[in-house]
């Protein structure tokens, strides 16, 4: 069922076995703002296994363009579209947020971006591979962020 993110009362839920639920709504939150306030989206999320094709498509992207294979579970995902860009988000049971930058125009900006929660440590998976850069947020505490470019058609 989809769930409407609150950013002023952040709330928990479908993220409450996360170690770090916390701070990872608080990032959810955070990105429900910046889409809200840029775009006029309304951010909504559904569960994981209820967008499998959402996540076969970040972890594809993930898989083909860097090897890469996320080891925590999936608790959410959302997918939409802004000004001719694809976006898609998952959020991770460990407080990672992986989310897909797509322009559909040929030659525009596409990448993959990577924030983890306050109180989480790096992914084995994204540690000696990223540098992450640190940022304040009211709603997350310190987001910790890399990214990479998209090469390929997806």
């Amino acid at each position: 069922m989809p769930y409407v993110v609150d950013f002023v009362n952040v709330s928990t839920v479908g993220l409450e076995s996360s170690p770090v639920a916390e701070s990872l709504a608080g990032l959810r939150a955070n990105e429900a703002r910046y889409f809200k306030n840029k775009y006029d989206h309304v951010f909504t999320v559904d569960p994981a296994d209820e967008a499998s094709g959402t996540l076969d498509w970040v972890h594809r992207i993930l898989a083909e363009e860097r090897e890469i294979v996320i080891a925590a579970r999936p608790l959410e995902v959302t997918a939409f579209e802004v000004e001719g860009i694809r976006m898609a988000y998952v959020f991770y049971e460990s407080g990672l947020s992986v989310n897909v930058m797509y322009s559909i125009e040929e030659g525009a900006k596409r990448a993959v971006g990577f924030k983890l929660s306050e109180g989480m440590e790096v992914p084995e998976e994204l540690a000696s591979r990223f540098k992450f850069a640190r940022q304040k947020s009211k709603l997350a505490g310190e987001i910790r962020g890399s990214y990479f470019v998209i090469k390929g058609e997806y």
